[in-house]
């Protein structure tokens, strides 16, 4: 079995028989250039001849291949798609509060949060979709919200909306993080004011150039909010102009124009 190693991988440094003192012991460092060849050889020896690794699954997760579909989206129904005057608008002040919030970002993330609002970890996407969308919306439970105005405003059952306090926060790894868990949510469930929100404050931190994930996760946005567009019935509804505005930014602020809305 040696010999049929050593024609597979033949040696870089030959070592024959080496005076090699009595004393000399292998577990401790070498003194010579004859004793480190010597210990080499010996640990050589000690390898099995086949090795597995032990991989843990849950460490590969967030370490995926992308693969970046080039599926377009859905065509806008007749009388349903933005003027172009209408998309450049909104691509320009898109770009206005992008500079806006890199400009001011120091000082917001300088200010204290209230003592009601913890941030999730990164990697908790149900925290995450709680923080975001609130339990009543997250739970799906037909919790009617207290008309008291004296107990204020419980951001915890509706959702803390991306206060600028919040998102100077996140580094790109969060910002990431969050945008797929909401279009995860979102790929299985109606599109919210509270969904709109967080997905244009995201677009917002959003640094370009784009990594091959936030490119994917962006096109998959967009691809989503075309579905549901084509399954509403009435052309002004808010609902139409907040996915018509996400579709917009995604294929002409962040350069996806294979996905933009033929003008009307």
């Amino acid at each position: 079995m040696e010999s049929a190693v050593e024609e597979l991988m033949p040696r870089l440094l030959p070592v024959g028989d080496c005076d090699l003192a009595e004393d000399f012991d292998p577990t401790m460092p070498p003194r010579t250039p004859s004793e480190y060849l010597k210990r080499v050889q010996i640990e050589a020896a000690r390898c099995p001849d086949v090795v597995v690794a032990q991989i843990d699954p849950r460490k590969l997760r967030k370490k995926q291949t992308v693969n970046i579909s080039l599926t377009g989206c859905h065509p806008a129904p007749e009388g349903y798609s933005p003027t172009l005057k209408w998309q450049q608008q909104q691509v320009s002040h898109f770009s206005a509060v992008r500079q806006s919030v890199n400009k001011h970002r120091s000082h917001w993330k300088a200010q204290h949060l209230d003592s009601n609002v913890t941030m999730p970890k990164s990697e908790d996407e149900e925290g995450w979709k709680l923080f975001c969308l609130g339990e009543k919306l997250y739970s799906e439970a037909a919790i009617a919200v207290s008309g008291n105005e004296n107990l204020g405003i419980d951001y915890i059952k509706i959702g803390f909306p991306p206060f600028l306090s919040i998102v100077s926060r996140m580094n790109q790894a969060t910002v990431t993080s969050v945008l797929e868990y909401l279009i995860n949510w979102f790929g299985e469930k109606e599109f919210t004011p509270e969904l709109g929100r967080w997905f244009y404050a995201l677009l917002a931190c959003l640094e370009k150039p784009l990594l091959p994930e936030a490119h994917s996760l962006i096109r998959q946005l967009a691809r989503r909010c075309s579905e549901v567009r084509v399954l509403e019935e009435n052309k002004n509804e808010e609902k139409v102009s907040a996915l018509n505005l996400l579709i917009c930014l995604v294929s002409r602020y962040f350069d996806q124009r294979d996905l933009a809305d033929e003008p009307s």
